[in-house]
């Protein structure tokens, strides 16, 4: 038997399988969400996975998830976010999902969601934002926190990205140096997502979930901000989609399934 998450975000789409064959992919959602869903049908089955098999249980979350016709379940990025960050936290915590499209902050109490908060704004407060203004500054996003780390930070004050933008085209004019714009970019996106989870009162246990959980710069930044330790893991970007593989595995157990 073999279980399936799928995760297909606005930017990536995560896979993750448990059961029989246990693996994990990552691959960039592109235009289209069908048919990155196709893709992912295809490079199960050269592992051995079909999806239309009755060996196999698939559940499809995020921004694309209705894409994928041949999903058993579709469920809710914040129940599959939750049921992953639980599994990767190993009990209750606090998960902050910084995506391509926006940021959740997730309380997890007993076993299940508490309460969440998604942000609200612009894309300033998310991955997008940092991909955009790493290319305005000719770096890659790990080399953007990279420079980040050796920087001071300039103000970036903005809520809005194109006026977020303007700032740091400013900086690069007066020639500032470009690891205090990169500090200053990441400083900022560090502040929004605190300033949302600071709406909650956070557990002990915070644990970082999306394409940036694998930053221990931006994990360390947040930490301050929150006054709290970010646990910051590879494996927090695949959090939906092995949420959404252990949802797949109960849902079929609790149907009597062995």
């Amino acid at each position: 038997m073999n279980y399936v998450g799928i995760d297909i975000g606005s930017t990536a789409a995560k896979v993750v399988t448990r059961g029989d064959v246990n693996l994990e992919f990552v691959l960039p959602t592109g235009w289209s969400s069908k048919e990155t869903a196709g893709i992912i049908r295809e490079r199960l089955l050269l592992e051995g996975i079909d999806v239309l098999d009755d060996g196999t249980q698939t559940v499809a979350t995020g921004y694309g998830r209705v894409a994928v016709d041949y999903a058993d379940h579709v469920i809710t990025e914040i129940t599959c976010h939750a049921r992953g960050g639980r599994e990767i936290g190993s009990g209750d915590c606090a998960v902050i999902d910084v995506g391509g499209q926006d940021t959740k902050v997730i309380l997890i109490s007993q076993g299940m969601v508490q309460d969440f908060l998604m942000n609200d704004k612009c894309s300033a407060g998310t991955g997008k934002f940092l991909e955009i203004m790493a290319n305005r500054l000719g770096v890659s996003l790990s080399e953007l926190f990279d420079l980040a780390d050796t920087g001071e930070a300039l103000p970036i004050s903005s809520l809005c990205t194109v006026f977020a933008e303007s700032e740091v085209i400013n900086y690069i004019g007066e020639g500032r140096r470009r690891e205090d714009i990169a500090a200053g970019v990441v400083d900022s996106v560090a502040a929004k997502v605190a300033q949302l989870a600071l709406r909650k009162e956070l557990p002990e246990q915070v644990i970082l979930t999306g394409g940036l959980s694998g930053s221990g710069y931006f994990a360390r930044i947040l930490s301050e901000k929150i006054e709290r330790k970010v646990e910051s893991e590879d494996c927090g970007r695949y959090a939906g989609a092995l949420g959404a593989a252990l949802l797949a595995e109960e849902k079929f157990k609790r149907r009597g399934g062995k």
